[in-house]
């Protein structure tokens, strides 16, 4: 049986009229659902019995199974099981502005980046878009708490999943349910061309980050397979189209390895292939593994590397270090957990 949390609102108003129901319905019962975060039909006082049967007989009110916990100070990684017996990470981080969370969109992952935890377990399948709506709400019970924003940088490449990631952010921005800004939801991609330009037409203000990680495309297609498909100049080119048509910054994610793209060279050749994008571009200390060939760069080199952008004129962050201790990379708790 279906999981309610995959129904849209209009899907759900929908649903209510073609059973000889009122469609206001599908409000009360997104009101119950994501702002009350109830667990049993049954528990809706202002839904008629007729109502309730109806959706009992068409729907679940499903939840994942938690397996394991990490925290550090003020992060918190959780692995989910599925039904199928897959399993899933979630992190959560708490700041001043709210508590943010980052979910996993796929079970693996194909986009082959050579330093990411994701992709050594292969994509297995896509998460559905109840799955992924589950692991905020599963997370919003555990620590009783609001989630405010919504970053899809976990498990998987949320582009190569697009139609389920769409609906999505459908369900979680609708303001009869989580209510959650446009610009609170942030969608990273390594760079899937054709669904950059669909993510343009869309018409959400959410936020767009480009997983970049090198300065040119010798480099990148050594970190990642994608360059290969779409090198960096069509991607950039497609990123200044995405601007033009949502008017909204792009954020360049830049993850730096010691010796490998951390030079003063790699910071002046991204300035200059960064110069006049409405943009910035955050830093990002590597998450080590214990077996992967990468390694973090030291704190001066990643200041120089800043100083270099920001004297161009180029907008730059350094991402604040969390979860060291929590398998913080994408997909090591999960792949830790398969060892063990």
């Amino acid at each position: 049986m279906k999981s309610i949390y995959g129904l849209s609102h209009a899907e759900l108003s929908n649903f209510f009229l073609e059973n000889g129901e009122a469609s206001f319905k599908a409000t009360q019962v997104y009101e119950w659902i994501y702002k009350r975060e109830i667990t049993s039909f049954d528990e809706m006082r202002n839904v008629s019995k007729k109502s309730i049967e109806l959706l009992k007989e068409n729907f679940v009110i499903e939840e994942l199974k938690l397996i394991k916990t990490l925290e550090e100070n003020d992060v918190c990684k959780y692995l989910f099981e599925l039904n199928d017996e897959n399993l899933i990470e979630t992190v959560l981080m708490k700041h001043d502005y709210g508590n943010s969370i980052c979910i996993s969109t796929q079970i693996g992952c194909n986009m082959g980046c050579s330093f990411c935890e994701s992709g050594v377990l292969k994509k297995v399948r896509n998460l559905t878009t109840e799955e992924m709506v589950s692991q905020i709400i599963g997370v919003g019970k555990l620590i009783e708490e609001r989630i405010s924003h919504v970053v899809l940088m976990g498990i998987g490449e949320p582009l190569d999943n697009y139609d389920n990631v769409i609906r999505l952010i459908d369900i979680i921005n609708n303001g009869k349910g989580m209510d959650i800004g446009s610009r609170h939801i942030t969608l990273s991609t390594c760079g899937i061309i054709p669904k950059i330009k669909e993510l343009a037409d869309y018409g959400k203000q959410i936020n767009l980050a480009i997983s970049l990680h090198a300065s040119n495309d010798e480099l990148r297609n050594k970190l990642m397979n994608i360059n290969t498909v779409y090198p960096i100049c069509e991607l950039i080119k497609s990123v200044k189209e995405y601007i033009n048509k949502t008017n909204r910054r792009v954020t360049f994610e830049y993850v730096m390895f010691d010796g490998i793209n951390d030079t003063c060279e790699h910071a002046t050749e991204l300035s200059n292939l960064l110069r006049g994008i409405n943009c910035y571009v955050n830093l990002i200390p590597y998450n080590e593994t214990s077996y992967k060939q990468y390694k973090k760069s030291n704190k001066e080199t990643i200041l120089k590397f800043y100083d270099i952008l920001k004297k161009n004129n180029i907008g730059v962050t350094i991402r604040r270090e969390l979860g060291s201790k929590v398998s913080a990379a994408c997909g090591q708790l999960r792949s830790n957990y398969k060892e063990d």
